[in-house]
């Protein structure tokens, strides 16, 4: 059988369209707060990586005039300590305390103390940075500013410390292999001698008195030296006065004040 097609209609051909020009996909359009939200994050990573390799005490939502030195457990010099030891290490804090004295919008410093001492001439270089500085400083000791970290704490404008704080101070001493001639017994004392006139000069305290507080005996159990807590440091003339982190900003501030001629001496 066939079927009959004469009755379906065969489709008409359609005219050609006019093509029309191809658009580019079309991006999706961007948060706004997508951008300052990746901003704000990779701040705060550089933020926290920097609190953790340097220690400093840098608050990406805060744009500070005054720059933060911490000097925390063993102050490293020529010689690299135990990686279990937390250490201030004085190549890290030099190029810190140039930045900030070249910084225009760094106005004062102020140093933080909560260190056991540690290299005689890597303690006496910060020292010897801060005392040179142009721009206002003040340290606080915290905790404990022991032996090398005495002259640190004496080395800005105005010292703190807390009322519970302590500062041990006794001789030098020398670690590893010792030549026993005459020559090794000058050195030390040469060096001690340095120690006594930066922490005279530097302070309220006599260069007599402070030998004397260095070579008490029978204070210590293991050594020789003197154990000096919170207000005794301030009656030896050894530290300016006893009070907390916000004396210090204050006193701080009135210096920067002070300094930019805002105020009256």
């Amino acid at each position: 059988m066939f079927n009959d097609h004469s009755n379906v209609q065969q489709p008409q051909p359609q005219p050609p369209q006019a093509t029309q020009p191809q658009q580019p996909p079309q991006q999706p359009p961007q948060q706004p707060s997508q951008q300052p939200m990746e901003e704000e994050l990779a701040k705060k990573k550089n933020a926290i990586s920097a609190i953790q390799q340097l220690g400093a005490a840098n608050v990406p939502q805060l744009e500070s005039n005054v720059f933060c030195l911490n000097v925390i457990g063993q102050i490293e010099g020529h010689l690299v300590m135990p990686p279990q030891n937390k250490t201030t290490k004085y190549e890290h804090v030099i190029p810190q305390i140039v930045a900030a004295e070249q910084n225009p919008k760094i106005e004062g410093v102020v140093i933080i103390l909560n260190t056991v001492g540690g290299d005689v001439e890597a303690g006496l270089a910060i020292a010897e940075m801060i005392a040179t500085m142009s721009k206002p400083t003040v340290s606080i000791v915290l905790g404990g500013g022991h032996s090398i970290g005495v002259p640190i704490a004496v080395a800005a404008d105005t010292s703190f410390i807390a009322e519970t704080a302590t500062m041990t101070i006794h001789p030098v001493r020398l670690t590893g292999l010792v030549i026993g001639v005459p020559q090794t017994f000058e050195y030390l004392e040469k060096m001690q001698d340095r120690v006594i006139r930066f922490v005279a000069q530097h302070s309220n305290i006599t260069d007599e008195k402070f030998r004397e507080l260095m070579f008490r005996t029978g204070e210590l159990a293991r050594d020789i030296g003197t154990n000096v807590i919170g207000q005794d440091a301030v009656e030896y003339g050894l530290i300016d006065r006893v009070g907390g982190i916000s004396d210090a900003l204050v006193e701080l501030n009135q210096k920067i004040k002070l300094k930019k001629g805002e105020i009256l001496q």
